[in-house]
């Protein structure tokens, strides 16, 4: 959250209280309202001002679980320092206004001090509930980090099988082919070390893929035909990894492997409305969609659900029928990154 944003809320927050006590003093000493709103405002500038200390106060005294009476004094005494402190500021800058000085003894003492102790409960219970929402999305954030790790777990020995599992059929017919795939497969997985993020520029997926789709046209040879359209513009963008790899695998997989013609594959990435739009097509024979999916294990299943832990209704994936044969899946996210904290860190 931007600092700007933040103080944004804070003034908001205040607008309702500097209102409230407006109308307090217009109506207990009358005058005209614009000076009284004028008193107002300065009052819960000064009450803003010493809320900071209160704010920073809760940080350094967390709410107890369980509840404790020592959390309750410290905060009486505090309660009590913010309504005197409050009320001899209040006092100092009428003295400076008026030019002479303005004593805070009098019939209007009890009513000043009880409306600074309530000022500094209701400061110090939002900054309380502010904490407590903050340190909730913590949890969940770091509860859906733990479930992307785990996603990102399951998906890297997904590709790794597929890839072995194709150097192992070109053992027995080709091994020198099989060595040669064998090194670009060793390539894949230095990268993916490397690196091992959950979210990375289209390019470094791009990059990985060309490896890949390297390990394929040694097993496929011509009946292999791939064909690509990266927009420059879309290289920068963010996604999850291995997002257009498992697209690829996909294709691969219930594409061409199963046919002996050749087959033709259209991989395109293009920004269209501030959406990254990534989509994997084949000319082979087609299949329903919902049976690809359930043929395709773990890789589809598990891309879904990184898209909803990632960017909830705002991504999607799409696996559709081609009418004039194949099959076409499509990823759609948006163009800005999501939220900064779900990123692992490196170890």
């Amino acid at each position: 959250m931007s600092r700007s944003w933040i103080w944004l809320q804070l003034l908001i927050g205040w607008l309702p209280v500097w209102a409230l006590f407006s109308l307090m003093i217009y109506v207990a000493h009358g005058g005209d309202l614009y000076g009284a709103m004028r008193v107002a405002l300065r009052m819960m500038v000064l009450a803003a001002i010493l809320g900071v200390a209160v704010h920073r106060l809760t940080g350094r005294v967390p709410w107890p679980y369980p509840f404790q009476l020592r959390f309750v004094g410290i905060h009486l005494l505090a309660a009590a320092a913010y309504a005197s402190t409050w009320l001899l500021l209040n006092n100092l800058v009428e003295s400076v206004i008026h030019w002479r000085w303005v004593s805070a003894l009098g019939p209007g003492l009890g009513p000043y001090l009880i409306t600074g102790v309530w000022l500094y409960v209701m400061v110090a219970g939002v900054a309380y509930s502010a904490r407590a929402a903050e340190r909730a999305a913590q949890l969940r954030s770091l509860e859906a980090r733990s479930q992307l790790a785990a996603l990102r777990a399951q998906l890297h020995p997904h590709f790794l099988f597929n890839a072995l599992h194709t150097v192992v059929q070109l053992i027995p017919v080709d091994p020198r082919a099989a060595t040669r795939a064998a090194e670009q497969l060793a390539e894949v997985l230095r990268s993916v070390i490397d690196q091992p993020r959950e979210l990375w520029p289209l390019a470094r997926e791009w990059s990985l893929v060309e490896r890949y789709l390297a390990i394929e046209a040694i097993r496929f040879g011509d009946r292999l035909i791939v064909q690509s359209d990266i927009a420059a513009a879309a290289s920068a963008i963010t996604l999850p990894s291995f997002a257009l790899q498992t697209l690829v695998e996909n294709a691969i997989r219930h594409g061409a492997a199963p046919r002996i013609a050749t087959t033709t594959l259209r991989i395109s990435a293009k920004l269209h409305d501030q959406q990254l739009h990534l989509s994997v097509c084949d000319d082979g024979e087609g299949a329903d969609p919902q049976a690809i999916e359930a043929a395709s294990g773990t890789g589809l299943r598990r891309l879904r659900e990184r898209l909803a832990l990632l960017y909830g209704s705002r991504a999607r994936l799409e696996l559709n029928r081609l009418a004039q044969g194949g099959f076409c899946a499509e990823l759609i996210i948006p163009e800005q990154a999501p939220i900064p904290v779900l990123e692992p860190e490196h170890d």
